[in-house]
């Protein structure tokens, strides 16, 4: 009895450790969470959010905000993004929103269309776990003297 729930809360562990990839050509409309990594080469209209790592290929492109531990971003955003760890930009990114990374890194040739915080301080309150296991996004973001 206690050995088969070991094993079921194990799966789900596995299972956020996933790679999910939104492939070229596919569009979609609507809000995406995972607690694995992403890849995308396709369009997504809405929120992206993720525990773990967010790539944006050279192809994709994101309407909405991203939330994410770390993110490459490769393609087009026209929204704000979050990452509680890194954010590395490109050569041919373009993003035409804020940005709030603890650490980033810009390629030449990146663009950047917006306001840019970064540090510690500017990322502890991007995400805050929810009882049932989702993610609320903070609105309110701390400030540094």
């Amino acid at each position: 009895m206690f050995k088969k729930q070991k094993n079921d809360s194990l799966q789900g562990d596995q299972k956020a450790g996933s790679i999910n990839i939104v492939g070229v050509g596919t569009e979609i409309v609507g809000d995406l969470s995972t607690k694995g990594d992403i890849r995308i080469d396709g369009k997504i209209t809405g929120t992206v959010i993720s525990k773990a790592k967010v790539v944006i290929g050279t192809t994709g492109e994101v309407i909405g905000n991203i939330f994410s531990e770390s993110a490459e971003i490769s393609g087009i955003i026209t929204g704000d993004v979050s990452s509680l760890e890194l954010l590395f930009l490109k050569v041919t990114a373009n993003i035409k929103g804020d940005i709030i990374a603890n650490k980033l890194i810009v390629e030449n040739g990146a663009n950047i269309t917006g306001h840019c915080q970064t540090g510690i301080s500017q990322t502890k309150s991007i995400l805050k776990p929810q009882l049932d296991g989702r993610e609320e996004i903070i609105e309110k973001r701390e400030a540094t003297a």
